[in-house]
This record gives structure tokens, C-alpha cells and sequence, in this order.
């Protein structure tokens, strides 16, 4: 049994100063001859070159991703949770003053990074905090300590200041914690352009 090939329609050559009516021989000809081709050639050499060079940003940006450290991937992590904090107290005080200002706000941790690691991603210990109090107060601590006791609880706080298992972040975990902050990030901010 022999199938038989559908006969292509006549196309029109692309190239304006041609115009001629051809049967292409293969899917996608644009042009009747090797001629019009070279003439049609300059048109797409932009396109081309913008292909090349997307596929090669993309390269170098999985090269720079095979080179990073575990601690570049946790100040990446770091800073998508610390600006879902941001984003999700938009419309609260700083966390220790209670003051509403136009100055800078940060994520601030009630437990320190340094003391307690394995409370940096924990919600309930980091919340906004003006710059003043983070930076020069040091977190302004015994008025953090009332306002958290408001907002979560004694339970809460208690769970906060007590013992906790060390945490040691894989790579992959820490890649999985900055992608998911920062989907969380941009729901916020969807919500905020709604």
C-alpha cells in the first residue's frame, strides 16, 4: 500500500523584488530559490543573533548557578524571606516602637540570626522593624518581647525563647525556601496591584 503525499499549494517568494509563485519542496519555505534566500538572509540575521545571545545569557546563568556558594544561596534565601516580612507587615508599626515613619524598615529577628540559626526562617520570630531600632537599639528587644506577647502569645514566645534542634540547611533546601519566599512575595505584591 502506498500512501500518497498531499501536493503542496502554491506559495508567493517573501522577497519583494521576486514575487514569484512556487511549490515549496519542504515545511517553512519562504523563498523559490537559493537566490532569494541569500537576498532574504539580512532580514533574519537580527533574530538570530537575538537567539544566540538569550541562549548564551542562559548558559552563563546556569554556569553561575553550578558556582555558588552555600552561603551566596542563603543570603538569596535571606533576602526573599526578609522581603515577604516586609511585604506581609506592610500596613504594621515597626514591631518594637510601634511608630509608623518613612524611613527604612528591615526584617527583624526577634531571636538573632547568630544566636538561634535554626529560627532564621520561622515567621513568628522575624517581623518589620525600623531601621533605628534593628540597627542602633539592637533590636529594641524588651519592647519586641511586649509587642510579640500582643500579636502571637505567651505560648508563642515561650516556643520562641525556648531550646531548638540545630538546623543545617542543604543546598536544595535553601534553594526551595528562597523560591518559595519569593512566590510569596509576589502573591503579596499581585495582591497590593488588585
Amino acid at each position: 500500500m502506498t500512501i500518497a503525499r498531499k501536493q503542496s499549494k502554491p506559495k508567493k517568494c517573501c522577497v519583494v523584488s521576486c514575487g514569484k509563485s512556487f511549490i515549496p519542496s519542504r515545511i517553512g519555505q519562504a523563498v523559490c530559490s537559493p537566490a532569494c534566500a541569500a537576498m532574504d538572509a539580512p532580514r533574519h540575521q537580527e533574530k538570530a543573533r537575538k537567539a544566540i545571545d538569550q541562549c548564551e545569557r542562559r548558559e552563563i546563568k546556569v554556569r553561575k548557578e553550578k558556582l555558588k556558594s552555600r552561603a551566596e544561596h542563603m543570603r538569596e534565601a535571606q533576602a526573599a524571606f526578609n522581603e515577604w516580612i516586609r511585604l506581609r507587615d506592610a500596613d504594621r508599626p515597626c514591631v518594637s516602637c510601634g511608630r509608623h515613619h518613612e524611613g527604612q524598615y528591615h526584617a527583624g529577628h526577634y531571636r538573632s540570626v547568630g544566636a538561634n540559626p535554626e529560627l532564621r526562617f520561622e515567621p513568628l520570630n522575624v517581623w518589620k522593624q525600623c531601621a533605628p531600632c534593628n540597627t542602633h537599639l539592637s533590636g529594641n528587644l524588651v519592647n519586641y518581647r511586649i509587642s510579640l506577647l500582643q500579636l502571637i502569645g505567651v505560648e508563642q514566645v515561650e516556643w520562641l525563647e525556648g531550646p531548638h534542634e540545630p538546623r543545617k540547611y542543604t543546598v536544595e533546601e535553601i534553594k526551595t525556601i528562597k523560591a518559595e519566599y519569593r512566590a510569596k512575595a509576589r502573591e503579596l505584591k499581585k495582591g497590593e496591584a488588585a
